[in-house]
């Protein structure tokens, strides 16, 4: 395959895995603001993100194994549209684990994950710190009630 093929086919997935994210597929802004949040190393420049949107490069490894976990896709599908063996059979598990535990949620549970997905990413971070105090408390609780009775 052509370097431009494998350009344009990567920007075209990483599109896909923003929109599929809730984030704007075409705002090389908002790739480098969310990016540059997660990032460990030097942040990106918004013109990076946009060559990457318009596929005028391709990320280095560790840059695309970020943009993979942010954007909760497997990194070689990323890169290449293919997803390996043993990512596979994993990623197969989780599916059938979050087709049952969707299969107990109510209709409002379902919605409230959604409203969550939609948040930023800090936000989301505070929803999921005060999900752990309420269950922090919730057990806390629990083990006096054991203890008194």
């Amino acid at each position: 395959m052509h370097i431009m093929e494998e350009r344009e086919e990567f920007a075209g997935r990483l599109r896909n895995a923003l929109r599929r994210a809730r984030y704007a597929p075409d705002s090389p802004t908002v790739l480098a603001r969310h990016f540059n949040e997660i990032y460990p190393g030097r942040p990106i420049t918004v013109h990076a993100a946009r060559k990457w949107l318009l596929a005028q490069a391709i990320p280095t490894q560790d840059k695309l194994r970020v943009l993979a976990s942010w954007l909760d896709v497997p990194a070689d599908w990323l890169r290449f549209g293919t997803v390996a063996e043993a990512s596979h059979a994993s990623t197969s598990d989780q599916n059938t684990e979050v087709t049952a535990l969707l299969a107990r949620m109510t209709r409002d549970e379902v919605s409230l994950v959604e409203d969550l997905h939609v948040l930023e990413h800090d936000e989301r971070h505070i929803v999921r710190e005060m999900i752990l105090l309420f269950l922090r408390k919730q057990n806390q609780a629990k083990g006096t009630l054991a203890v008194t009775a």
